[in-house]
C-alpha cells in the first residue's frame, strides 16, 4: 500500500455559516493569533499556533465579511453586512467602537502604527476612523470607481491600497491627497490582496491568476495562471519561495513561487476555500471555507512514528495548550453553552 505522506490539518470548528476572511497577528509577547470572519456574525479569536479558540466577539446583527487585529494583537476589528464596523479589546472580548456606515462594511485594516482603521464597502467611499478620536468624523475619500472589496496599508501608512467587487484592478491611494498613484490592471475583480510581511511585495487573486507586484515601484514581478478559479493567495513570509492559493474547487495549493510549479495540493475542505492566510512565521497557513471550518496546514515535514504531527489537536480535535496559555486572552469573552469544540476548560 502506499505509503505516502497526506498533509493532516488542524481542523477548527465553531462557525456555523461560512468562513470567508481570515487574518494572522504579528509575533507577540503571548505568541500569534488567527481571526476569523464568518457569514454567522461572529468573529472568532484563536491561538494562531493550535488553532485553539479564545473567545467569541458577539454585537454584529449581520455577515461579518472582514477580521483584523492590530499589530499587538490587543484590538480586533470586524467590517459587516450590518452596517458597521467594530473594534474589540482583543484582551476581554468587548466592544470598543462602533463605527456606523450606511452600507454594508466588506473591508477593515488597523494601520501600522494602530492608531486609525480604515474600512471600504459597498458605498464606493475608503475611511479611516481616528481611534485616539474615535467620536471625530472620520475622513473620507469617495473616489472609488466600484464597491470596494479588499483594503490594506503600506508604505508606513503613507499609502491605501483597495480592489473592487465589481472592476478589476487594484488602486493605490495617497493618503495625504487622497488620489490614486497607481492602479495595478488586472483583467478580473481582485478578491485577495495582501501586502508581504517585509513590505516587498503585493500578492493579488484574481479568479484565473495570481500575480506579485513590486510594492515599491508598483511593476508586475510574476503572474501565474492557476489550475481552478482561485479567491485568495498567501505568500510564505519568511524565505518568500512559496505561496498558497485556494478557490472553487475546495483545495488548498502550494506553488513555487520562482517557478509557479505546484508543490502540494491538500484536500479537506468540503465547499470552495474563500480565504488563505499564512502565519506571520511561515511555519504553517490557515484557510477558511463555505463549509464553515478553518484548517491550519504545516508547512514542516509530519512526524512519522506514533507521535501526534507537530500543530495537530489530536484524535479527539482538542487543543493541547495550557490553561496559563490563554487564561489572559479569554477571560470576558461570552462563551455559549455550545461553543466552538476546541475551547479549553479554563477554570
Amino acid at each position: 500500500m502506499d505509503k505516502k505522506k497526506v498533509a493532516v490539518p488542524l481542523v477548527c470548528h465553531g462557525h456555523s455559516r461560512p468562513v470567508v476572511d481570515l487574518f494572522y497577528s504579528p509575533v507577540t509577547p503571548d505568541g500569534f493569533f488567527l481571526i476569523s470572519a464568518s457569514k454567522d456574525a461572529s468573529p472568532m479569536l484563536r491561538n494562531g499556533e493550535t488553532g485553539d479558540w479564545i473567545g467569541t466577539f458577539e454585537g454584529h446583527k449581520g455577515a461579518v465579511w472582514s477580521c483584523c487585529l492590530d499589530t499587538n494583537a490587543l484590538r480586533a476589528a470586524s467590517g459587516s453586512a450590518d452596517f458597521s464596523a467594530k473594534v474589540w479589546d482583543a484582551i476581554i472580548g468587548t466592544e470598543l467602537h462602533s463605527f456606523e456606515h450606511k452600507h454594508i462594511v466588506r473591508a477593515c485594516a488597523f494601520s501600522e502604527d494602530t492608531h486609525l482603521l480604515l474600512t471600504g464597502g459597498i458605498e464606493k467611499i475608503l475611511r479611516t476612523f481616528d481611534l485616539n478620536r474615535p467620536d471625530a468624523p472620520p475622513r473620507e475619500i469617495d473616489k472609488s470607481p466600484g464597491s470596494i472589496r479588499t483594503v490594506a496599508w503600506l508604505h508606513s501608512d503613507q499609502t491605501i491600497l483597495s480592489s473592487c467587487t465589481d472592476i478589476g484592478g487594484v488602486r493605490l491611494w495617497d493618503v495625504r491627497s487622497g488620489k490614486i498613484v497607481q492602479t495595478l490592471e488586472t483583467k478580473s475583480p481582485v478578491t485577495s490582496a495582501e501586502v508581504s510581511q517585509d513590505g516587498r511585495y503585493i500578492t493579488t487573486a484574481d479568479g484565473s491568476s495570481v500575480k506579485f507586484w513590486d510594492a515599491n515601484h508598483f511593476g508586475l514581478v510574476k503572474s501565474y495562471n492557476m489550475p481552478c478559479t482561485v479567491e485568495s493567495a498567501s505568500l510564505e513570509p519568511k524565505d518568500g519561495n512559496k505561496f498558497v492559493a485556494g478557490g472553487e474547487d475546495m483545495w488548498v495549493h502550494v506553488f513555487d513561487f520562482h517557478t509557479g510549479v505546484e508543490i502540494a495540493c491538500n484536500k479537506g475542505h468540503h465547499g470552495p476555500v474563500h480565504c488563505v492566510r499564512f502565519s506571520p512565521g511561515g511555519e504553517s497557513y490557515a484557510s477558511g471555507s463555505e463549509d464553515g471550518t478553518i484548517r491550519i496546514w504545516q508547512m514542516g515535514p509530519t512526524a512519522t512514528d506514533d507521535n501526534e504531527p507537530y500543530g495537530t489537536n489530536g484524535p479527539t480535535g482538542k487543543a493541547k495548550v495550557g490553561v496559563n496559555e490563554v487564561s489572559h486572552k479569554i477571560e470576558g469573552f461570552h462563551i455559549t453553552k455550545d461553543g466552538p469544540s476546541e475551547k479549553s476548560t479554563v477554570t
